[in-house]
């Protein structure tokens, strides 16, 4: 325990400020830091905090006559931004007299929505907006093998701990995934 003038004689001589951290105490803490570093380190910690879960929202643009193997890559598209969080809006473009099949049209959203299964909830249905129809798509349920950083490891946990299936079925590192 220190004096207040010896505390600011401290401080002057370090060059750094004398701060109340604790103005409530008996007796009151304070401690010789640089004040304007500690303002700024703390605004950073902030600024990273609410930047932890930014939601994006991705668009994958498909035709009627898009074929099922580029519709497919699309789809591997879709998955991937979905295991990392952000949502898929689906748009079909429609041209001529496309837009007047629009059976067909939601008959392709049904596939990718079954396509995706589990992986994907459908936010928003498919609606039709002039010459295009749109759908929007955010992460679900994410499976026991999807390379998120979600929490979905403890399906793991019961495999694990039984000895016989230990060595045969090893839980996937994060490592494997990007090999798919």
């Amino acid at each position: 325990m220190v004096s207040i003038d010896e505390a600011l004689s401290l401080a002057r001589e370090a060059g750094l400020d004398l701060v109340e951290v604790s103005p409530q105490e008996s007796p009151p803490v304070c401690r010789i830091m640089d004040y304007g570093k500690h303002l700024y380190e703390r605004k950073k910690r902030q600024k990273v905090a609410t930047q932890a879960h930014v939601t994006t929202l991705k668009e994958i643009r498909i035709r009627p006559k898009t074929d099922t193997h580029d519709r497919g890559v699309k789809l591997t598209h879709a998955r991937e931004f979905l295991d990392h969080g952000h949502k898929v809006q689906f748009t079909m473009l429609f041209r001529g007299r496309e837009r007047f099949f629009r059976d067909r049209a939601t008959e392709v959203f049904d596939e990718i929505i079954a396509e995706l299964g589990e992986a994907a909830k459908v936010e928003r249905p498919p609606l039709m907006d002039g010459r295009r129809m749109t759908m929007v798509i955010g992460p679900g349920k994410r499976k026991a093998g999807s390379g998120g950083t979600g929490g979905s490891e403890g399906g793991h946990a019961p495999a694990s701990n039984s000895p016989a299936s230990a060595p045969t079925q090893p839980a996937p590192s994060p490592l494997d995934v990007p090999s798919v």
